[in-house]
């Protein structure tokens, strides 16, 4: 799972959608700025929140304009073909279908990454986790402590999606490798073929797994961003999350943190020394998390637990960093933030 979900929003339905795209039709020889700004009102109509960048998103998959083009080229006019095209889009996006599922893509920290039935989409809450793991990593490789595989960290993501984990984490660490297990066969197909479309295969790999089957070895890093929205709630989400996004990748279970219960016992047997775990949370998620982690660890070595929030103040990322004496006395395992 990755990013936090909306809660529902008014929505024109089915019907009043379709009437909406129809009436557009026949906007051809109209300028792509008047259109812009027509699908624009349209949105912002529905109670749609991002209306604009909506809009624009989808005229310029329509048109096969880059994000700059739609400004520069405003004048331009649009053909009756073209008006069909962004009308159809338009209707979609109107049923609340997002953005991402109609255009088959999302971007996540720089990289576009192609979306599937079996993936959740891709939110900018869950670049608070990349950013917190890359934090980490510039304080530990500062210390001189060699990772275990000798040139970079080794990286295990649990229930890995569209890979935009553990690919972002590569991306920004070349000497990285890294492996994503995922209980659903089209994730686990969606996020390879995005490791190849990135130029990443080379050091990412994936396979089907789940809570109960762990990988065999060690990590250094270890991210996860499971399941966390509470069962009772998702019929209450946004339509674009709860009629789009795999309920796989979103039910928690009755308080939201039943991943979390399989995963953290394991964290011992499968984290490096001076190693960090990092998970994404929910709101008001982020102390129980923080709780069992310190549970778990007990006595067996040194721990910190790390809490960071994201960009809106909302603790979103828990984690444990491990580390033995010798570590220790190298400073590492200090908290990237506190609460």
């Amino acid at each position: 799972m990755t990013g936090q979900p909306e809660r529902a929003k008014p929505s024109v339905g089915a019907e009043g959608a379709h009437a909406a795209a129809g009436a557009a039709v026949g906007m051809w020889g109209a300028s792509l700025g008047s259109a812009i700004d027509h699908w624009t009102a349209a949105f912002r109509g529905a109670g749609i929140e991002t209306a604009r960048l909506d809009a624009s998103l989808l005229i310029g998959h329509a048109l096969g304009l880059p994000r700059h083009r739609l400004v520069t080229d405003r004048a331009r006019r649009l053909s009756e073909a073209e008006d069909a095209t962004i009308a159809a889009l338009a209707g979609r996006r109107l049923d609340r279908e997002p953005v991402g599922r109609i255009i088959g893509s999302r971007e996540f920290h720089g990289l576009s990454l192609a979306l599937s039935p079996e993936t959740l989409e891709p939110r900018p809450d869950s670049e608070t986790l990349v950013d917190t793991v890359l934090d980490w990593v510039k304080t530990r490789e500062g210390s001189g402590i060699p990772w275990q595989g000798g040139a970079g960290p080794s990286i295990l993501d649990l229930g890995t999606g569209t890979g935009c984990l553990v690919l972002a984490l590569l991306a920004a660490l070349p000497k990285a490798t890294g492996l994503g297990i995922d209980i659903a066969q089209g994730a686990v197909a969606t996020a390879a073929r995005n490791a190849a479309a990135l130029g990443l295969a080379d050091r990412a790999r994936f396979a089907i797994g789940d809570y109960a089957r762990f990988p065999r070895g060690t990590f250094d890093i270890i991210v996860s961003n499971p399941p966390y929205i509470p069962g009772t709630v998702i019929a209450g989400l946004a339509p674009e999350v709860r009629c789009h996004d795999p309920l796989l990748a979103l039910d928690g279970g009755a308080d939201g943190l039943d991943a979390y219960r399989a995963i953290v016992p394991r964290l011992n047997g499968l984290l490096e020394a001076g190693g960090l775990a990092a998970l994404e949370v929910g709101i008001g998620q982020a102390g129980e998390v923080a709780a069992m982690l310190a549970e778990t660890a007990g006595d067996s070595a040194p721990r910190e637990i790390l809490v960071r929030r994201d960009a809106c103040g909302i603790e979103r990322v828990v984690g444990m960093t491990a580390f033995d004496a010798l570590h220790n006395q190298k400073g590492v395992g200090k908290p990237v933030a506190s609460r």
